[in-house]
């Protein structure tokens, strides 16, 4: 079987990997999972928990009780998102086998790099992006180590910094990490310090855990399909972000949880210990 990155990409994945965002090719070419159709069915099939869509024209930075549905079920987004002026995301596609196949298929062929890294690659998942033209995904980031594979149409990424409280304050990823929202609050300020990274069919783009971005779709229908996993590490940066929270709520000003190689197993350590024992909620 064809490898999907070849050797050059995978090298470089493993020069770049786990902090720098940096631009891979790939071999995903159109995909019989992957048409406007097959999408269109697995989304009608997901549960409900798993499928997210709304209205594309919304501004970069936008509260997530101001985004506007559609009036469109899943199944009509995707079938006429030529048109509609939507964007949808379908979520832990690896819940339908075949689409667990793909998934894996393609995370085993960058696993020896990933895991002479940052050990174990914990809980693969993947997430498939369907846009109307120029629909934008606001200002956010996302807990998990993520390539995003373009497949169709294209897009500009705008990646800032992780681990930057200027992009992303601290109270922020301990509100996340405790069961708040991911999308984050934009200034117009921002936009000078952003790299933008252009996606074409063929290209992919690596983002680094919790790295805050937003992305604009170009003129012309969009897919994409973001192949993500989670390591021992960003578990720990998570749970210890999540115990800076509680140490905020009592009065204290707690030090930011290192970005990678650092460790930050004891207030992670603390924080699971609390949460096993019903201290804190899960």
């Amino acid at each position: 079987m064809t490898a999907i990155f070849d050797s050059t990409n995978r090298r470089k994945f493993s020069d770049h990997y786990p902090e720098q965002p940096h631009k891979l090719t790939h071999l995903l070419a159109d995909h019989d999972l992957l048409t406007i159709e097959a999408l269109a069915r697995l989304g009608e099939n997901l549960p409900d928990k798993s499928v997210e869509y709304n209205r594309g024209n919304l501004p970069m930075g936008v509260a997530p009780e101001d985004v506007e549905a559609n009036g469109l079920s899943i199944g009509e987004t995707i079938r006429t998102v030529e048109e509609c002026g939507s964007w949808a995301v379908l979520k832990n596609i690896e819940q339908v086998p075949q689409y667990h196949d793909l998934l894996v298929g393609l995370l085993g062929e960058l696993k020896p790099h990933i895991e002479a890294k940052t050990g174990a690659m914990l809980r693969p998942q993947g997430f498939v992006f369907v846009s109307s033209p120029d629909a934008v995904t606001p200002y956010h980031f996302d807990p998990e180590h993520n390539i995003l594979m373009q497949l169709r149409g294209s897009k500009i990424m705008t990646q800032f910094p992780a681990g930057d409280a200027r992009f992303a304050p601290d109270e922020t990823h301990e509100g996340y990490h405790t069961g708040g929202h991911r999308n984050l609050v934009w200034q117009d300020e921002f936009a000078a310090d952003g790299t933008e990274w252009q996606l074409s069919p063929g290209e992919a783009l690596f983002v680094p855990v919790m790295a805050p971005h937003h992305v604009k779709n170009g003129s012309a229908t969009s897919i994409s399909l973001s192949i993500t996993w989670r390591s021992d590490w960003s578990f720990e940066e998570a749970d210890a972000r999540a115990f800076n929270g509680l140490l905020r709520k009592v009065g204290m000003r707690p030090n930011a949880p290192g970005r990678f190689p650092a460790q930050n197993r004891n207030k992670a350590f603390v924080y699971r210990a609390m949460r096993k024992t019903r201290i804190v909620g899960h």
